[in-house]
């Protein structure tokens, strides 16, 4: 996967349990292979039900909040995140939007652990936050699997 536009190959979803702060091992997941992060629809979900129940106190709300649950719908089923051996790749159909490399990474995190809603990571330049729109488990597994720092960012 070293051209920026390459489709990947041999993406592995693999199967996990439950995963708790701190369950995961390095070994959990092979370094060497590319997982790709399922769509995970919960957080659109939700927005959309808000909306619905906002309908009885203020319809431009509950409009507002249904057009940002169809973008995140809209995302979730066109983005997909990619976990390869050196960097957290970002593919929009078959093509690469965005590599970060995880030597780049200062510390990540998943805000809210019981409600998983959203993904932070600050690298050396920048920092990033993502919806959860993908499985947060998996997703924790396999930044935890990849050794990559952890630190709360409220502390």
């Amino acid at each position: 996967m070293s051209e920026p536009n390459a489709t990947p190959s041999a993406v592995q979803s693999p199967d996990l349990s439950p995963i708790a702060p701190g369950e995961t091992t390095a070994g959990s997941l092979p370094d060497s292979e590319v997982i790709e992060l399922p769509p995970d629809f919960v957080l659109p979900t939700g927005l959309a039900a808000i909306s619905i129940l906002f309908l009885a106190w203020n319809l431009l709300a509950a409009l507002a909040l249904a057009a940002f649950s169809a973008f995140l719908t809209l995302q979730a089923a066109t983005l997909r995140l990619l976990f390869t051996a050196t960097a957290l790749d970002i593919y929009r159909g078959d093509k690469l939007i965005r590599r970060f490399p995880y030597q780049d990474w200062e510390n990540w995190d998943i805000f809210w652990y019981y409600l998983p809603t959203l993904f932070y990571f600050k690298e050396v330049k920048s920092l990033h936050f993502l919806p959860i729109l993908f499985d947060p488990k998996l997703l924790r597994a396999c930044l935890e699997a990849k050794q990559l720092p952890k630190r709360r960012a409220w502390q």
